[in-house]
């Protein structure tokens, strides 16, 4: 088999450890010439280490094998920059049967090393040896080739290595596990940052497009640049010079004096291609381009000409960029004005959303560290700007408006991973579709896009706000004050009617107000005006002062069950006569213990604001209490997701997933168009992941369907018929259920009216015994073709159309995963068995949500799972009945690396 015969493989981009771009892809019998060329410039001594021997006829003798015979088990990429081929790598599968290992080469470009080529290769390796069901990878190489030997050590999977002479010879498992992804993490964040690095903090900026006119928009970026002064050398391109805002005009970017870091693009669409392939080969280095409109044809031809000539590229159709680093003072926009610096990094796709962001961050004196317009995000994205916080030491907030996602198992694992060092905050757009309930009871239906993406931003610990008032609210209260320790709030007021409504905004937005302990509500009566009430909401009176104010802040942050305290307060004639100020008690902490504090000023002409507090920080004031409770449990949530340790995958045990496979294989083969299984296909799925089924008999016939009734009736005496043909979906709406059937007559009847009704159709029955009547739950999952397996739990039944009560997290499910999936359901109060329903084994439902979460990851080709009803057994729980679609899909890697 030629190479040009092999399974295919695809081209992609990616990023190297300084940043640089180059493309991997496989090799084809067309790249000898070029495969020869990078071998013969090779260096003597590389040519040794790489083949142990050194010599043209070597490198010849390479070329000819690498680009002419490949067995089914060889692979072979490269690794190319400006069409050069810069390093290779290739592996050759072990002849021997059932031998799942195959042997290893690398070779890198002499003046390509120590720039992380070899790795990266290696990394693209090994996904293709996992499609291939390859389980280990060997390599031979001399014991004095250190830098090779350091590459398999430093990947992330396990390695052995056994010393034998001059020779060194290295095993390497290919056991996906949290460490190689903690090393893939290490690694993209460090090629990303540094390929950011032209873009968001340049050293040179060339305005393409700034025009005469004073409207236009390169003419407005230019004025900004230079309003910002920026640190750096700042060109015009502009063929109707001769100059522009004192600004020597230049005809084109091939005649600038240097090639710019950044290259801000205001041209017409219809330009866009043609600059950027100059900006390319002029070695310009990054590309702002804000100019929208963009057809197919000339956005084909932008992206490539970034990916060709290694250019990061914002936009197009964005607002621009801004840096305040006060050697950088970046502003590559055509906002009103220059961001307040500050400590937000934020991230937009919409350029309305960026400039209200800007304003409010600014207002609140919080500013900002770098601002991104994204715009049609066709390169960099939200997950490339949250490594760039992550290491640039200067944001404390990450603050995203993304409509949609390119990447969203890596923006996952990203956001988790910054989450745990600063809030990650966003605005969750786009929820018309949680209103609705789903028009059909099978998951995919039932799995919105809205639910998707609720699943995606909970689990990696994403605040998600409903609107940029909440969104500005809930970072005015996570920029200024410690992260509560739980969720017990108390209001305190000096008036009864605002703390009242207070309380009630609090337990409206899932905060605990419960009443005080009597100690502690004893110690504030005693420091407070007589006729104060001291439960929960606390009424100071009007009458009280600002020192007994004080005190009662202090008793209540220095107590073990206050978690935050809600300040609600009216001016009064009261404090105006004796010139107290209660809001100075809020501002003037003193020497007691630090204590989550928001305060709602009902006056306040402005929605939220920070007031500065004497020893440093700020205290948010909002103007309703409503804002001020959200934004409390925006923050007890997110503190509760940071409290939560690592948790890893689950891996239920018993599971067959090599049969699963060839199950699936062998039927996508017989039907290479996908659709729904056969109630016999889809059990013996199931019982390959030991999820529990009912037991039931398939029947062609009413004399066998009569028989399996007697075997399977049990102790009730009732059985159910459900029939089936290829492509049924919802079996009650269609009437292909009959349920409670007694006795022989029953079941013929029941037999009869289904193959009357539905005649030819109908290619058999299911006959299974009549459960009793408990709760009943839904589990199942389903391929989302960008977001990938999402798991759904919830109630079940024909329940489950009317409801809608649904929860669903990304797959694989982790320890905690599970169980915050079974609790989130409104159903999930009823597990317990309370209110007189039938009590379900929690360990048992949780370990079929992994089964099920384990199937989805196993098999891509599993586009929906559809488990409904799930219902408690003496034995724990089992699936009543069970609906899978199968889909020719191949396995996708979200976490390789490589660009957009």
């Amino acid at each position: 088999m030629t190479r040009a015969s092999q399974p295919p493989a695809v081209a992609a981009y990616a990023l190297l450890a300084d940043g640089t771009t180059v493309c991997v892809r496989p090799v084809v019998p067309a790249d000898r010439a070029a495969v020869f060329r990078f071998y013969e410039h090779m260096s003597a001594e590389n040519l040794r280490l790489r083949f142990f021997s050194a010599g043209t006829l070597v490198a010849r003798q390479a070329a000819d094998a690498l680009c002419r015979d490949a067995g089914p088990g060889d692979r072979a990429v490269v690794a190319e920059a400006t069409g050069e081929v810069v390093g290779l790598a290739e592996y050759h599968a072990a002849p021997v049967a059932g031998e799942a290992s195959a042997e290893v080469a690398l070779a890198v470009a002499d003046e390509w090393h120590h720039r992380g080529v070899a790795t990266l290769l290696l990394e693209h390796l090994v996904d293709l040896a996992r499609t291939e069901g390859i389980k280990e990878l060997t390599a031979d190489a001399l014991a004095e080739n250190l830098p090779v030997i350091r590459v398999f050590a430093d990947l992330g999977l396990p390695v052995r290595r056994c010393f034998e002479g001059p020779e060194v010879h290295v095993r390497v498992a290919l056991t996906p596990d949290e460490q190689y992804l903690t090393a893939l993490d290490t690694r993209g964040r460090t090629a990303d940052v540094a390929s950011l690095r032209p873009l968001l903090r340049p050293r040179s900026v060339a305005v393409v497009g700034a025009g005469h006119r004073p409207g236009s928009v390169g003419r407005a970026i230019l004025r900004n640049l230079r309003a910002a002064s920026f640190a750096g050398p700042l060109y015009v391109v502009n063929p109707h010079g001769p100059a522009l805002d004192d600004l020597p005009c230049h005809p084109s970017v091939a005649e600038l004096p240097e090639a710019p870091d950044l290259a801000v693009l205001a041209v017409p669409p219809r330009l866009v291609p043609s600059v950027a392939e100059e900006c390319g080969v002029r070695g310009v280095r990054a590309l702002l381009v804000v100019t929208s409109g963009l057809d197919r044809e000339q956005a084909t031809a932008l992206r490539a000409a970034c990916r060709t000539h290694g250019m990061r590229m914002a936009g197009p159709n964005c607002l621009g960029l801004a840096n305040t680093e006060k050697d950088v003072r970046l502003d590559a926009t055509f906002a009103a004005g220059f961001p307040l610096p500050g400590t937000a990094g934020v991230a937009t796709q919409s350029g309305g959303v960026g400039i209200a962001l800007l304003d409010g961050l600014s207002r609140l004196g919080i500013g900002v560290s770098t601002f991104v317009s994204l715009g049609d995000k066709y390169d960099v994205s939200g997950n490339d700007l949250l490594q760039w916080w992550e290491e640039d030491g200067r944001t404390d907030l990450a603050v995203l408006h993304v409509e949609s996602f390119g990447n969203p198992r890596a923006f996952s694992r990203t956001a988790r991973r910054v989450s745990k060092r600063m809030p990650v905050l966003t605005v969750d757009a786009g929820r018309s579709e949680a209103g609705r309930r789903a028009a059909a009871s099978h998951t995919a239906a039932a799995a919105t896009p809205t639910m998707t993406r609720q699943a995606l931003f909970h689990q990696a610990g994403v605040i998600a706000t409903h609107s940029i008032g909440e969104l500005l609210d809930a970072i005015a209260l996570l920029h200024s004050q410690p992260l509560p320790a739980g969720n017990r709030v108390v209001v305190v007021g000096n008036a009864g009617g605002v703390g009242v409504l207070a309380a009630d905004a609090c337990s409206e937005a899932g905060l605990d107000v419960r009443p005080l302990e009597p100690a502690l509500a004893a110690d504030l009566a005693a420091v407070l005006p007589s006729g104060a009430a001291v439960g929960n909401p606390v009424d100071t009176t009007a009458a009280v002062s600002e020192g007994q104010l004080h005190a009662c802040l202090g008793l209540l942050a220095a107590h073990r069950d206050v978690d935050a305290v809600l300040g609600v307060l009216v001016p009064t004639a009261l404090a105006a006569a004796t010139g107290d100020d209660p809001v100075r008690a809020f501002t003037d902490a003193g020497e007691r213990p630090r204590c989550t504090t928001a305060l709602v000023l009902v006056d306040r002409p402005t929605r939220v604001a920070l007031l500065p507090v004497e020893r440093g920080g700020a205290v948010p004031v909002y103007a309703d209490p409503q804002d001020a409770a959200r934004a409390l449990s925006y923050a007890a949530t997110h503190a509760r997701w940071r409290a939560q340790p690592q948790s890893m995958p689950l891996e239920p045990s018993g599971v067959d997933t090599e049969g699963a496979r060839a199950d699936v294989a062998g039927w996508l083969h017989e039907r290479p168009e996908g659709g729904w299984l056969n109630p016999v296909q889809c059990a013996r799925l199931l019982d390959r992941y030991g999820i529990p089924q009912v037991a039931w008999e398939w029947v062609c016939d009413e004399d066998t369907a009569v028989a399996a009734a007697r075997r399977l009736a049990g102790p009730a005496g009732r059985v159910v018929l459900k029939a089936h043909w290829p492509g049924l979906v919802h079996k009650t709406r269609e009437g292909a259920v009959r349920l409670d059937l007694q006795g022989e007559d029953q079941v013929r009847a029941a037999y009869r009216d289904l193959a009357t009704r539905f005649g030819d159709r109908l290619s058999g029955v299911v006959v299974q015994p009549q459960a009793p009547h408990v709760l009943e739950l839904v589990a199942g999952v389903v391929q989302d073709e960008i977001f990938g397996p999402l798991v759904l739990f919830g109630q079940g039944g024909t329940a489950t159309d009317v409801l809608a009560d649904h929860a669903a997290r990304l797959a694989p499910l982790t320890t905690y995963g599970v169980d915050d999936l079974v609790a989130t359901p409104r159903c999930s109060a009823l597990l317990s068995g309370r209110h007189g329903g039938t009590p379900v084994d929690l360990g048992a439902l949780e370990r079929l949500l992994l089964c099920v979460s384990r199937m989805a990851c196993d098999l891509p080709q599993l586009a929906e799972a559809d488990l409904n009803p799930v219902v408690p057994c003496p034995d724990g729980v089992m699936a009543l009945d069970a609906r899978i679609r199968l889909e020719p899909r191949q396995a996708y890697d979200p976490y390789l690396r490589r660009l957009r």
